[in-house]
């Protein structure tokens, strides 16, 4: 069941409650199972540090479906959570969609914030609980408040306790930020399975920024749910299926399984 929490004072208390449960692995980056990505992020997305991850209203579902997957494999057995606006969660998460996902809706917590203010001071408290596997720390549109002094103050409680934060901006566009990482991302086309059944989860993830190393590249990441990693397009078990360990430049198709189908139509449970 997914469990959600709708105050500060609620939130605090929820975390309090972590305080004994066994942390993730400290210090070892985050491996997502895509060689030629984890090996030009030296081993895999860093542990610990805050990452952005940029999607425009169109690629809603594709946005949250990537920062919900990379959360889970920073997570590890600790749980989630998941911290949003009341005015922007009009859609909800949807638990066979998670489980679509390899995902286990029990192990995730919500938060649902009235104000942008409210939501990072949310967000600052739930870093500082080690406890914690990982934090999806939801935004919407230009986010004034989310300037560089309050980036710093998340990124500098992600670094104290070990937890893995991943900003997820929705019609959002960067602006100076303290994040370990920044990214763009969109669905990208997802090869039909044996027998015409749905394709692979899809995603196109182009480095914008990265505080040490080359940035700039682009690649396609298809999620396998039943290995709980990813891959290049041949695991998608077709020999035109594309794999792209640099730059690709991938049409945004259908193709990413989205968790957030409640309150939409049809045409925004895929991305």
């Amino acid at each position: 069941m997914i469990e959600s929490v709708n105050t500060l004072s609620a939130l605090r208390r929820h975390i309090a409650s972590l305080e004994g449960l066994p942390a993730a692995k400290a210090g070892a980056p985050v491996v997502t199972g895509h060689a030629p990505f984890d090996q030009a992020m030296q081993g895999g997305l860093a542990r610990g540090r805050l990452h952005e991850l940029f999607g425009g209203d169109e690629d809603e579902g594709a946005a949250a479906g990537l920062s919900l997957i990379l959360a889970h494999l920073a997570a590890g057995d600790a749980p989630l959570f998941w911290l949003r606006l009341a005015k922007g969660a009009v859609a909800q998460p949807y638990g066979p969609g998670l489980a679509a996902l390899g995902l286990d809706p029990s192990r995730l917590l919500i938060g649902v914030m009235k104000d942008d203010a409210l939501l990072l001071r949310a967000a600052v408290d739930a870093l500082r609980c080690p406890a914690l596997g990982a934090l999806v720390i939801e935004l919407r549109g230009r986010a004034p408040l989310l300037d560089l002094t309050a980036s710093r103050r998340l990124a500098l409680a992600a670094e104290s306790s070990g937890v893995t934060a991943l900003l997820l901006r929705i019609g959002g566009d960067p602006v100076p930020s303290a994040a370990e990482t920044r990214w763009r991302v969109t669905a990208a086309p997802s090869v039909p399975l044996p027998g015409n059944a749905p394709g692979m989860s899809a995603f196109s993830l182009h480095l914008l920024r990265r505080r040490s190393g080359p940035d700039g590249m682009t690649w396609r990441l298809v999620w396998n749910s039943a290995r709980r990693e990813f891959g290049e397009g041949d695991d998608e078990r077709h020999d035109h299926g594309q794999g792209s360990g640099g730059r690709a430049d991938d049409a945004a198709l259908s193709g990413a399984v989205v968790p957030v189908p409640a309150g939409r139509p049809a045409a925004h449970r895929a991305a």
